[in-house]
């Protein structure tokens, strides 16, 4: 209804165009995909007949002739995608992390100059799709510019360490989902208090601690839910262990936590 993609698809294919846009509403209700897949196809699919309110085909003024498809918008997406593909190339080969924003503002310019070139072509161009992808990326731009953001990288990390000499004294990551699994770590092995410090720009985070170890813990976090140890109750942010063995609260934390994170979930619980 936005873009006509849901009734060009429709038309293509024979499928109520009901069902193509719960099929969009679908993917973004599981990860947000649905948008920038609509996103997409509207800029790229070719433009159909206006229809009026009723769904009929409008017909054309005869002395005003179709203009052939510009290929302008078809260009902009591959140029998108060769800029975005070229950052992660040199992520992958280099030790450079650029962060979100680059890559966001980087495909945002793209856009902008496909723009540019739409207004000086001629021919019937995609410019209400790339108005759209450019104001999708511009709050993107400005959500990733609002949150901390420590260059930790970009993608989904699992740190589980298997003693004490593996554990690092910071965890960064800037988007994606992180997992920190402590929970093998022999609290026996422990003789002074690991000091670690999780810094998380966007998405999901999750904790997991040795059931026998006392911890302190400090939390600040930015938009989402916070669960930590199934909500239970702490004094000063420290959270005694529980069952035997040593470290069971005796009030000598052997982790002390401390957690920035910006968007996403958090969860703090213990193995």
């Amino acid at each position: 209804m936005v873009g006509g993609v849901a009734g060009g698809l429709a038309d293509y294919s024979g499928i109520d165009p009901l069902l193509w846009r719960v099929g969009f509403v679908a993917l973004t209700l599981a990860g947000g995909t649905g948008i920038l897949v609509y996103l997409l196809l509207w800029v790229v699919m070719p433009a159909g007949p206006r229809r009026a309110d009723d769904g009929a085909a409008v017909a054309r003024v005869a002395d005003a002739p179709t203009l052939p498809r510009s290929p302008v918008g078809r260009l902009t997406m591959a140029g998108v995608l060769i800029a975005v593909g070229s950052l992660v190339l040199a992520v992958r080969l280099t030790d450079w992390e650029p962060g979100p924003r680059v890559f966001l503002g980087t495909a945002l310019l793209v856009v902008g100059l496909g723009l540019v070139a739409a207004a000086f072509t001629p021919g019937r161009s995609a410019r209400g799709g790339l108005i759209a992808l450019g104001v999708v990326l511009s709050l993107a731009l400005v959500l990733t510019s609002s949150v901390p953001w420590n260059g930790g990288g970009v993608g989904d990390r699992d740190y589980r360490p298997a003693d004490v000499s593996q554990v690092r004294d910071a965890y960064r990551l800037g988007a994606g989902d992180m997992t920190v699994d402590l929970s093998r770590i022999d609290v026996a092995d422990i003789d002074e208090p690991l000091r670690i410090e999780i810094d998380h720009g966007v998405g999901d985070l999750d904790i997991v601690l040795p059931r026998e170890a006392d911890v302190q813990l400090s939390l600040d976090t930015g938009v989402g839910e916070d669960q930590v140890f199934d909500g239970g109750s702490s004094e000063g942010g420290y959270f005694p262990g529980s069952g035997s063995g040593p470290g069971v609260d005796d009030d000598e934390p052997e982790f002390v936590l401390t957690v920035d994170h910006g968007v996403g979930d958090t969860e703090v619980s213990r193995g």
